[in-house]
C-alpha cells in the first residue's frame, strides 16, 4: 500500500493513468488499485454521490462497523486493568471469568509471557470445546497449539509438508474459489498449487469426481501430499489418501475422519484450524487462534514443537480465545444481552443479501451457509468485457472498479480467489451492522442498473 502512495506524488488527471501505473508496476490486488484510483480522483476535486467508501473486501466485521460482543471486550478489559473489578459496573459472570483467566497468567498478569504451546488451562479449554463440538469423539490438549492468527499456523504446518528439494516438487490441492495469500504461501514454499473446482451450482459443494481430476492433473507435474478444504469456513488439511468420503451436512472434518472408521481414523493425518479473527467474535486485530494435530508421528510433532515456539499467541488473545470457546450460557447475567448481540444483523444480512441479489436478472447468489463473505457470479455484457480488455483488466475487476469509483462500495474480484473460465464474480463479507448492509444493496443496485444499460 506504501508502494502505491508514492506513486501519486504528481497529480492525475484521469483515473485511466491510475489504471496505467497500477499495471506497470504489476500490483494484483484492487486494495492497491482503489488507492490510486482515489488520490488522483481527490486531487482533482472530482465530486462523487457518496460521502464515504464502504469496504467490504476485507474479513474484518469491527473495519465495517460491527461492534464488538460486550463480554469480549469486558472480561479483557477487566483483565487488563483488574481494579475495574472492585466497582459494580461488571456483571458477576464478566468478573468471574477475569478472576479465573489472570489466575492462569505468570504473576497473574496478561503482561506475563506463557508457554510457547500457550497457557495450559485455556488449552484444556479449548480441548474440551472440540469434545463437546464433535460429540465426544477424544481430543488431546498435548495436540492443540495456540497461535498468533489462523494464516501463520497454516504457513508454518505448510513448511512442514512442502520439501522444496523434492522431485517431483510437493503438491498440494487447493479448493477454487480460495483466498490469494494460500497461494502465495505454497508457491513461496516452492510447492505446487492443484487446483480442484467447487461446484457452483451445488451451493459450492466439494464433489469427489472433481478432486479425482485434480489428482489426475498433477501426474507427471508434483507428487500431491495435503488436501486442503476452507468450504465454507475453518480451513482444514487431509494428508491425502485414495479413500475419502465427504458428507454434504457441515460436520468438522475431525469428526468427519473419525466416522470414517479404521483404518483411515487412526492413519490420516489432520490439522485443523480455527480462529478469534472470524465468526461471531470479529476480533482480527488480537491475532489468536489455534490448531489441532491428529495422527501425527511423534517425530513431526516434537518438530513442530520446536516450530512453533518461535512466535507463541500474546496472552491477551489467549483470553479471548477462552471466550470464544466459552461464552455464556443460559442462566449467566451477560447472556440475554450477550444473545442480543450475536443475532443483530447476521441472520438479517444473510436473508437481505440472497433476497436483493438475487432480484437482479444478471446475478446469482448461492445460498450463504456458514461463511463470512458472499461470492456471487455476475452475467457481464460482451460490450462490458470488451471494454475490461481494452483497460487491460479482467472483467470483473473492471467492474469492481467502476463500483468503487461511481458507487463508492470496494468489493473484490471473483479473480482473485480463482474462478470457472469463462464466469465472472464478486466477493464481499456480509458481516456488517444491518443499516450499513442496507446501503450496500442500495447503492450496488444503482450502479448495476447503470452499469447494465451502458453496457447493453
Amino acid at each position: 500500500m506504501l508502494a502505491c502512495l508514492t506513486l501519486l506524488q504528481v497529480k492525475r488527471r484521469h483515473y485511466t493513468i491510475a489504471i496505467r501505473e497500477w499495471k506497470k508496476k504489476k500490483f494484483k490486488n484492487i486494495h492497491c488499485l482503489s488507492v490510486l484510483i482515489f488520490l488522483c480522483l481527490n486531487s482533482q476535486g472530482v465530486r462523487k454521490s457518496y460521502r464515504e467508501v464502504i469496504d467490504v473486501s476485507w474479513g474484518d466485521p469491527h473495519r465495517a462497523g460491527v461492534k464488538p460482543l460486550s463480554f469480549v471486550r469486558q472480561v479483557l478489559a477487566a483483565c487488563l486493568y483488574p481494579q475495574l473489578m472492585d466497582g459494580d459496573k461488571l456483571m458477576v459472570d464478566v468478573k468471574q471469568r477475569a478472576q479465573r483467566l489472570l489466575k492462569t497468567c505468570a504473576g497473574g498478569s496478561v503482561g506475563s509471557y506463557s508457554d510457547a504451546a500457550g497457557i495450559p488451562q485455556i488449552i484444556q479449554s479449548v480441548s474440551e470445546y472440540i469434545l463437546r463440538r464433535d460429540g465426544g469423539i477424544p481430543c488431546h490438549p498435548e495436540n492443540i497449539y495456540i497461535t498468533p492468527g489462523s494464516q501463520w499456523a497454516l504457513t508454518n504446518i505448510l513448511k512442514v509438508l512442502v520439501n522444496s528439494e523434492a522431485s517431483p516438487r510437493t503438491g498440494v490441492l487447493i479448493p477454487v474459489p480460495c483466498h490469494s495469500t494460500t497461494i502465495v504461501s505454497l508457491t513461496a514454499l516452492g510447492a505446487v498449487a492443484v487446483p480442484y473446482y467447487l461446484s457452483e451450482e451445488r451451493g459450492w459443494a466439494l464433489e469427489v469426481e472433481t478432486l479425482q481430476q485434480a489428482l489426475d492433473s498433477a501426474k507427471g507435474v508434483c507428487n500431491p501430499v495435503a488436501l486442503y478444504i476452507i468450504n465454507p469456513g475453518n480451513p482444514v488439511m487431509f494428508k491425502f489418501y485414495k479413500i475419502l468420503k465427504f458428507w454434504t451436512c457441515f460436520v468438522s472434518y475431525k469428526r468427519a475422519l473419525a466416522e470414517i472408521g479404521a483404518p483411515l481414523s487412526d492413519t490420516v493425518e489432520l490439522a485443523s484450524f480455527h480462529t478469534a479473527s472470524k465468526g461471531l467474535m470479529g476480533e482480527c486485530g488480537l491475532r489468536t487462534g489455534y490448531v489441532e494435530l491428529v495422527n501425527l508421528d511423534p517425530a513431526v510433532m516434537k518438530y513442530i514443537n520446536n516450530l512453533f515456539s518461535t512466535n507463541s499467541c500474546p496472552v491477551l488473545g489467549q483470553v479471548a480465545l477462552d471466550v470464544m470457546v466459552n461464552p455464556p450460557q443460559p442462566g449467566d447475567p451477560s447472556y440475554p444481552l450477550y444473545l442480543k448481540h450475536i443475532r443483530a444483523s447476521l441472520a438479517e444480512n444473510v436473508r437481505r443479501v440472497e433476497e436483493v441479489i438475487n432480484s437482479f436478472p444478471s446475478f446469482s447468489c448461492q445460498s450463504l451457509e456458514g461463511g463470512a463473505f458472499a461470492f456471487p457470479r455476475v452475467f457481464l455484457p460482451p460490450k462490458a468485457i470488451e471494454k475490461a480488455k481494452e483497460a487491460g483488466l479482467q472483467p470483473d475487476t473492471f467492474y469492481c472498479m467502476r463500483l468503487l469509483e461511481e458507487a463508492g462500495v470496494l468489493f473484490s474480484p471473483g479473480t482473485e480467489y480463482g474462478q470457472m473460465e469463462g464466469t465472472y464474480h464478486i466477493s464481499f463479507c456480509i458481516m456488517t451492522p444491518t443499516d450499513t448492509m442496507e446501503e450496500i444493496l442500495k447503492r450496488l443496485s444503482t450502479f448495476h442498473k447503470q452499469f447494465m444499460r451502458e453496457f447493453a
